[in-house]
C-alpha cells in the first residue's frame, strides 16, 4: 500500500480538508522533511516517517509543490516515488473522498 502524502501547508488542509488516510508534509516551509533523523521527523509532525522502500505519492493543490516535493524525497534516498499530477484539484472534481 502507498503513502499518501500532502505537500501544502496546514492552513490549506484546515480549508478543504484531505485525500482520506493522507498525511501532510508541507514542503515549503518545511524543505528539509525528508533529511532530518527519523525521531527529528516524528516530534515535528506527530507520526512516523514512511520507511524508505515504502511506495510515497505525493500530491499538492495542483501539482507543482508535489513534483518539488517528490524530487525532495527521492534526493533523500527513497526510490518508490510517485506523482498525483492533477492533485488536489482533479482528486475533487472527481468526487473523491474527502477527509477533514
Amino acid at each position: 500500500a502507498s503513502v499518501r502524502l500532502d505537500s501544502r501547508e496546514p492552513g490549506e488542509l484546515q480549508q478543504t480538508g484531505r485525500i482520506p488516510g493522507a498525511v501532510n508534509i508541507p514542503v515549503t516551509t518545511q524543505p528539509d522533511s525528508f533529511h532530518i533523523s527519523e525521531e527529528e521527523f516524528e516530534d515535528r509532525f506527530g507520526y512516523p516517517r514512511p520507511d524508505k522502500d515504502a511506495e510515497v505519492v505525493f500530491y499538492c493543490k495542483a501539482g507543482v509543490r508535489s513534483r518539488g516535493a517528490a524530487a525532495l524525497a527521492r534526493d533523500a534516498g527513497w526510490s518508490k516515488v510517485g506523482e498525483y499530477p492533477g492533485s488536489w484539484l482533479d482528486w475533487v472534481e472527481k468526487g473523491g473522498k474527502v477527509e477533514r
